[in-house]
Formats: structure tokens, sequence, C-alpha cells
């Protein structure tokens, strides 16, 4: 299984510079067989540039997930208390390996309409 996940093109740069290899979440999917991610670059990009498998899902306090995650994280504590704030749990799903398509592709090739906000299960 997998899901489809919308994320800003300069957290999707890098990921694939390997310099941020936790991608962070308020919520997550639930089922437990997704295996893949598909990344969808959100505008101005709006296509879907590749695809990673799911090393792990951290699931910890705030602060706690940050100082597991920090040195991969790909962003800075400010942005990531941001996100996070009035929150007491924080997710962190591990990226594993990567693929980047040569090609790109567009929503519609998954046969979805709109871009979702937050992730969507593909079939």
């Amino acid at each position: 299984m997998k899901v489809l996940l919308s994320i800003k093109p300069e957290f999707v740069e890098k990921i694939f510079a390997g310099t941020k290899k936790y991608e962070f979440r308020k919520s997550l999917f639930r089922r437990s067989d997704v295996k893949n991610v598909v990344i969808y670059a959100s505008s101005p990009v709006k296509r879907v540039v590749g695809e990673f498998e799911i090393d792990d899902i951290l699931s910890d306090d705030v602060d706690s997930l940050w100082e597991r995650t920090k040195k991969h994280s790909g962003i800075t504590k400010t942005f990531y208390k941001s996100y996070f704030q009035n929150k007491k749990t924080a997710n962190a799903i591990q990226i594993g390996h990567l693929i980047k398509y040569e090609v790109t592709k567009s929503l519609s090739d998954y046969n979805i309409h709109q871009a979702p906000q937050s992730f969507c299960y593909i079939y």
C-alpha cells in the first residue's frame, strides 16, 4: 500500500539532496500496511516527482522527537516548534530507499483530481 503526501518543493529538494531524512506530520495514516510514500511537490511545482520506502515511523512528545531527529530534519527548530505548536505528540516518517522519477507525473495519472491537504491512499 502507498500513500501520496503533499510536500513543499523546498523540502522535496532537501529530501532528494539527502539532507532531510524525516518527513514530519501532525497526523498519520491509520493503515498499518503502508510501506511507500509517493511524493507530490506542491505549488508551484504541482507534480508527482518520486517516492520512498518508509524505514520507520517515530511518534513521541514534541521535544523528544526533535532531539531524536534534529540532525537529519532538514528544517530549523523554529519551524519545527511552530509546526507542532499546541500539539502533544509529533510524528516523523523516516525516509528509506528513495526514487526520483525521470519523468514527473500529474495527479490525474493516479486518478486524483485535487492535491490532498495531508495525504491520500493510492491503491
